[in-house]
């Protein structure tokens, strides 16, 4: 923008400097026009007759006299009002260009709009279409957990059917969070209490890592379902992310909660909270997005780290 200003100043520039040549090119066949003084000065051999110049004060030509072949006719315009034509018509291109950049900003909101439409239709359509399959799936899921309490889950086929169904519903209860606008009830309850309870839904299903809990008996002041999601969500990718063999550790102490694995690295740590951004093709992309959201509805502060041994660590300040 600024390259293409300045060099349509400069052509403007040229076109008034060569403008005021020719009227004073003119002025000295008819001496009719009153912007213009003339003055008799020696003849210099280093300038030419009918040639543009510049000097301190003034533009000037220098035109021959008939009956004098010593001293010439100048022919001057004063500088200060040629600067001034300058200036008028640097604010002219400068408002051409304002006027032409607000016109091409208009074009380009209302074209960006036009062709974001279609995707915001049908990311509409998706999350109406989620909102339909999460209302339907809420009544099997509740009919599964509730016949399978009946049943002696002693039995290993018994226990990892209900393994998956909790997994369905803790997945159900995920998308429900992101979707639906949560009304949130503050009051107090247990870290620990709320810890554990993930701990040993994720434990069982990912025993080949190695698990280290330090978390203090603290009472905490927030609402009890939200945090458990943030848990269950930091929990959740900690262990899909996680290597062979590696880590999961969660310490809790005072008011921060610290949720640490080893892991395979993180390409873009400044975008791992956005919605639907994902490193690999598994998941949704959304479970540390609700992180973030609940993080800042509950005002919980959050850090991400990563230090040299790949090893991610989230912080949680409540």
């Amino acid at each position: 923008m600024a390259v293409i200003f300045y060099n349509y100043y400069k052509v403007e520039e040229e076109h008034l400097s060569e403008h005021l040549f020719l009227e004073m090119k003119n002025y000295s066949f008819f001496f009719e026009d009153n912007r213009f003084d003339i003055d008799i000065v020696p003849q210099t051999k280093s300038l030419q007759f009918y040639e543009l110049y510049f000097d301190q004060n003034t533009l000037y030509i220098l035109v021959p006299l008939l009956e004098d072949k010593e001293n010439v006719l100048k022919i001057f315009y004063p500088l200060p009002s040629y600067q001034n034509l300058l200036q008028a018509t640097k604010q002219t291109i400068l408002w051409q260009f304002l006027f032409l950049t607000l016109i091409a900003i208009v074009i380009s909101l209302l074209f960006s709009f036009y062709t974001i439409n279609p995707l915001r239709k049908s990311l509409m359509i998706m999350e109406e279409f989620i909102k339909d399959i999460i209302h339907d799936l809420n009544t099997p899921i509740t009919s599964i957990l509730i016949n399978l309490k009946m049943m002696n889950t002693n039995n290993e086929e018994v226990a990892s059917i209900v393994q998956s169904a909790k997994a369905i519903s803790m997945l159900h209860k995920n998308l429900d969070s992101y979707l639906k606008e949560m009304q949130f009830h503050k009051n107090r309850f247990s870290l620990k209490e709320t810890v554990d309870e993930q701990i040993a839904f994720f434990s069982s299903m990912y025993n080949y890592l190695d698990w280290e809990v330090q978390v203090e008996d603290t009472t905490i002041y927030s609402d009890k379902h939200a945090f458990g999601r943030i848990i269950y969500n930091l929990l959740s990718n900690a262990c899909k992310y996680n290597t062979s063999n590696g880590f999961v550790k969660i310490t809790a102490k005072e008011h921060q909660l610290s949720i640490s694995n080893s892991s395979h690295g993180i390409h873009n740590p400044s975008k791992i909270f956005d919605r639907f951004y994902k490193e690999s093709d598994r998941g949704l992309g959304i479970g540390l997005h609700i992180v973030d959201k609940l993080c800042k509805e509950l005002g919980i502060e959050k850090k991400l780290e990563v230090d040299q041994n790949n090893t991610v660590s989230i912080h949680l300040y409540f």
